[in-house]
């Protein structure tokens, strides 16, 4: 793509992304909780007082904490305790979880699949990406979590200001078959990387998670220091949408063969792993975070 495209697109993006308000600003409780995560000065002490002050929001983080989805002994009533034993960023992405579950709402994407079965996908690309960084023992297991869960939400801007167009992005490929993002281009004039990056950074999120928001199709345009998170994202949303987990279209062309999981730089026999794993982990975390 020549730089003068990039800039438009760019600022394309940059315009959708101000249109679409209610998407566009995660709640303010959300937004503080990243920040206060993402600064290397804060405390446990300074999120709590942050997260205290939405019942809703510690009400559902000791639903998680004692769940059989951080594999924590013991029942946890303390909020205090809940943020030392999740950490920082376990806290930050039940808090995204929460605020994104509300934005996939109501809305068809095409005959078939709704916006919920968008958030089944994202949710299930989040614990497959989790689950292989912690088989390959990777210490980025929260990182994963939270680029698998946000991959796809460009699709929901898509969703918002071009929704006959994306109903036919969809339904072109579940005919024809195909590359999602191709497709995209040619009927949109922008994929769902293209907006899942902007809104990324306008989220704040980190620098990782924009990449992997950008580039988790065709990490090859990476260099290879970037790549890694990209690439677990990659198999794992290759690995949903073969199981059919929620939406599946956007990688059904993908494959996850001996080769590509080498070029990948990733584990056989840890990609195998988590394959087997895969329904008991989507159905565990689509329970929780619902």
């Amino acid at each position: 793509m020549s730089m003068t495209l990039q800039a438009d697109s760019k600022a394309r993006v940059s315009e959708i992304i101000r249109k679409v308000t209610t998407i566009a600003t995660l709640p303010e409780v959300t937004v503080r909780i990243i920040k206060t995560v993402e600064d290397p000065r804060s405390s446990a002490q300074q999120l709590h007082k942050i997260v205290s002050h939405d019942p809703a929001l510690v009400t559902r983080i000791l639903k998680v904490v004692n769940s059989a989805f951080y594999g924590l002994p013991g029942q946890i009533g303390s909020i205090d305790r809940a943020i030392v034993l999740l950490g920082l960023n376990g806290i930050k992405n039940i808090a995204v979880a929460a605020s994104l579950g509300q934005l996939f709402r109501g809305a068809s994407l095409c005959e078939g699949y709704s916006a919920k079965d968008l958030w089944t996908h994202c949710v299930a690309v989040g614990v497959a990406a989790r689950d292989l960084a912690k088989n390959m023992r990777i210490d980025l297991p929260d990182e994963a979590f939270l680029a698998g869960m946000i991959h796809d939400v460009g699709i929901l801007l898509s969703l918002q200001v071009y929704p006959e167009k994306l109903h036919d992005v969809c339904e072109t490929v579940k005919k024809n078959g195909g590359d999602f993002c191709a497709v995209e281009q040619q009927i949109i004039g922008l994929d769902h990387q293209q907006l899942g990056m902007g809104l990324a950074e306008q989220w704040k999120f980190p620098r990782a998670c924009q990449l992997v928001a950008g580039y988790h199709h065709h990490p090859e345009q990476l260099a290879d220091q970037s790549r890694f998170l990209v690439n677990l994202v990659y198999a794992a949303d290759t690995m949903v949408c073969a199981a059919k987990f929620g939406f599946p279209l956007t990688a059904c062309n993908q494959t996850l063969d001996a080769v590509r999981i080498a070029d990948l730089q990733l584990d056989a026999a840890a990609v195998d792993a988590t394959r087997a794993k895969l329904p008991d982990l989507v159905s565990e975390a689509c329970a929780l975070l619902a």
